[in-house]
């Protein structure tokens, strides 16, 4: 969950100060007066939506790195790193992908895989997990983040977050173009006033909000496919559930500030509409379903 937080929260930040740049520079405005220059904001949309999801992707393996301060096995030190390193190298095999960097973080039970790249990816593993975990739950937990590699789910999560990205900055300033027209329709001036500046602003929270509600439906998904894959590959679901019943059962514990909100809760109500994860015992029923 880790590394969706922090890849959404990068993509934001960048997005956010590229449309405010361009805008201050008279970049992207919707047109002038009365006329609606729809190809040249779509254009502008496009690149700030896509620049921010694009440039976290391609930023996500160091920034995973430096912020949980993980340590790459490059010679293990002991028999548990070099258990771990022969393990991913396994299932990267079976699952047909170059092998991944594999790396020890201090911290509470989590695991985390990232990379802009499936033959170019970073698999790890804090401190808690292994201490927490028997090795047939650890490496049920290893085949669910190399599952997440072989499904390219970084690069599709790109994709949707610079289509909504997209949609969000493209209709707020649709929405900021006529909210201005309405207010200053007897005035004649040279580019947008300040009832657009707010309406953009405000509109770019609302719809970003709505937009992360289906960023946050297709992560669900994806944890779904990836503990499928982590039971495809162990041929069978049997670790993975133990693993996802230990986690259910471990007290969760303080994470880095970067992360304080990818807490793994089973929640309900609005919280489980924003989280990017689905309750344990969903993914333990989805896993007992296909036995």
């Amino acid at each position: 969950m880790k590394r969706i937080v922090l890849f959404i929260a990068t993509n934001l930040a960048v997005m956010v100060v590229l449309s405010i740049v361009l805008s201050l520079l008279g970049i992207g405005r919707p047109g002038s007066g009365s006329t609606l220059q729809l190809g040249s904001l779509l254009a502008f949309s496009l690149v700030v939506g896509f620049t921010g999801a694009i440039f976290s992707l391609l930023i996500s393996k160091p920034m995973a790195k430096w912020s949980t301060g993980a340590r790459v096995i490059d010679n293990p030190s002991n028999s548990t790193e070099l258990w771990l390193v022969n393990t991913v190298k396994t299932l990267a095999e079976r699952a047909g992908i170059s092998m991944p960097e594999v790396a020890v973080y201090p911290g509470e039970a989590n695991a985390f895989a990232t990379g802009a790249f499936k033959n170019s990816a970073l698999v790890a593993v804090s401190t808690g997990l292994l201490e927490s975990m028997n090795r047939d739950e650890v490496e049920a937990v290893l085949g669910h983040e190399v599952a997440h590699i072989a499904n390219g789910d970084m690069v599709t999560m790109t994709l949707i977050q610079g289509v909504t990205n997209t949609f969000v900055v493209f209709l707020a300033r649709i929405v900021g173009f006529f909210v201005d027209n309405m207010l200053n329709k007897n005035e004649e001036r040279r580019g947008p006033g300040i009832g657009y500046m707010v309406t953009v602003f405000v509109c770019e929270i609302v719809f970003g909000l709505l937009a992360s509600l289906i960023v946050a439906w297709f992560s669900r998904q994806r944890e779904f496919r990836a503990d499928a894959g982590s039971a495809r590959l162990l041929g069978s679901t049997v670790p993975m559930q133990h693993a996802l019943a230990r986690l259910n059962g471990i007290e969760p514990g303080a994470l880095p500030q970067s992360f304080a909100a990818s807490g793994i809760t089973g929640g309900g109500g609005w919280g489980a509409l924003f989280s990017t994860h689905p309750p344990f015992e969903q993914r333990i029923a989805a896993l007992r379903a296909v036995q």
